[in-house]
């Protein structure tokens, strides 16, 4: 069992995961890609 804690995706997190898909992908993040995703939900809580 795992001990970690779960928290919400802040804008931060979601900006620093798509910050590392873009460079890792020339510049682009796809349409549906965790980072992308990650944004979204992002957004979507922190109204």
């Amino acid at each position: 069992m795992s001990n970690t804690k779960s928290k919400s995706m802040t804008k931060s997190d979601a900006s620093r995961i798509q910050s590392a898909e873009a460079k890792a992908n020339n510049g682009e993040v796809a349409k549906g890609s965790f980072a992308a995703r990650a944004q979204s939900a992002a957004a979507k809580l922190n109204k």
